[in-house]
C-alpha cells in the first residue's frame, strides 16, 4: 500500500510538471510578426530605383522591431484587399498610411497615431484656381481606389447634388498622377503627405506638379496609425510601448525629417 502511495505521488509530480511546462509554452511571448504595406505611397513606403522597399513607415517598423527585440517582416501587399488579409490572418498588422476612421474602428484596433494628415489637391504647374473642394466642380479628378480621398470625395458628391465632378479611381496613386500629366485629369486628391512628397522630394515631378490647395472639407484631419485585429492586445501593447520610446528618444522626429514629413 505504501509503495502504491509513493508511486502515485511520483506520477502526480510528473504529470503536474508536464502540465506546467505545457502551460508555459502556451503563454510564451511571440517573437516575430508580419506587417503588410502597400509600397506605392512615397514617402511612407515605396520601392526605390534599386528595387528595395523603403520609406518613413518602413524605417519606423524597423525601429519598433529594434526597441522591442522582436523580428518584423514587411510584406508588400496591394491596397485593395489589404484589410481582408489582416482579417483572415495573412499578417499581423498593416503599416501603410492607414487613416483612423470610425468605420474602421468597428473591425480593427489602432496604435497611437504616428502623424496627422489632410486631403490635398495636386495639379499640374499650369493649373489655376484649384484651391479647395468646391473648385473641383466640373473637373476630372483622380484618386486611389479605396483610400479616404476616394471615400470622402464620393461622400461629398452624394451630399452635394449640385456638385458635379468626374472621379476616376486607380490601383496606385502614381498611376493617377501619370494620367494627370498625360492630360487625362485636371487634378488628383490624395493625402497631404503624399502630395508634398511628389512636389518636394521627387525630382521627376517637382517641376511639373504643385499642391494647389487643401480639400480640408473632405472629412476631418486624419490620424495615421498602425492597424491590427481588435483582439491582438499583446501586439498593440508592444507597438505603443515602442512608439513611446521612439518618440522620447528623438527617433520619430529624425525619421520625419529624413523623409520630409511636414
Amino acid at each position: 500500500m505504501k509503495k502504491l502511495t509513493v508511486l502515485a505521488c511520483i506520477l502526480l509530480i510528473v504529470t503536474t510538471s508536464f502540465l506546467a511546462a505545457a502551460g508555459q509554452k502556451e503563454v510564451s511571448t511571440v517573437s516575430s510578426y508580419v506587417f503588410a504595406a502597400n509600397c506605392a505611397w512615397p514617402p511612407l513606403e515605396f520601392v526605390d530605383e534599386n528595387g528595395d522597399v523603403v520609406g518613413f513607415e518602413i524605417d519606423l517598423v524597423n525601429e519598433i522591431a529594434k526597441v522591442s527585440g522582436v523580428e518584423i517582416t514587411i510584406r508588400n501587399v496591394a491596397w485593395e484587399g489589404i484589410f481582408a488579409g489582416l482579417s483572415n490572418g495573412a499578417y499581423d498588422a498593416v503599416a501603410s498610411g492607414v487613416s483612423v476612421t470610425e468605420e474602421r474602428k468597428q473591425t480593427m484596433a489602432f496604435s497611437t497615431p504616428i502623424m496627422t494628415i489632410t486631403q490635398a489637391i495636386l495639379a499640374p504647374q499650369k493649373a489655376v484656381g484649384l484651391s479647395n473642394t468646391a473648385s473641383l466642380k466640373g473637373k476630372k479628378v483622380g484618386v486611389q481606389l479605396g483610400t479616404t480621398g476616394h471615400i470622402f470625395l464620393e461622400a461629398y458628391l452624394d451630399a452635394n447634388p449640385g456638385f458635379a465632378v468626374q472621379i476616376k479611381a486607380y490601383d496606385e496613386i502614381g498611376f493617377a498622377i501619370e494620367d494627370m500629366l498625360n492630360g487625362n485629369l485636371d487634378a488628383v486628391v490624395t493625402d497631404s503627405v503624399i502630395a508634398s512628397d511628389f512636389v518636394l522630394s521627387n525630382e521627376n515631378y517637382a517641376s511639373k506638379l504643385k499642391v494647389t490647395g487643401s480639400a480640408s472639407d473632405l472629412g476631418d484631419p486624419e490620424p495615421i496609425a498602425i492597424a491590427l485585429l481588435k483582439d491582438n492586445t499583446q501586439l498593440l501593447t508592444l507597438i505603443n510601448t515602442a512608439l513611446a520610446k521612439i518618440e522620447d528618444n528623438g527617433t520619430m522626429d529624425a525619421l520625419k525629417k529624413k523623409w520630409n514629413i511636414l
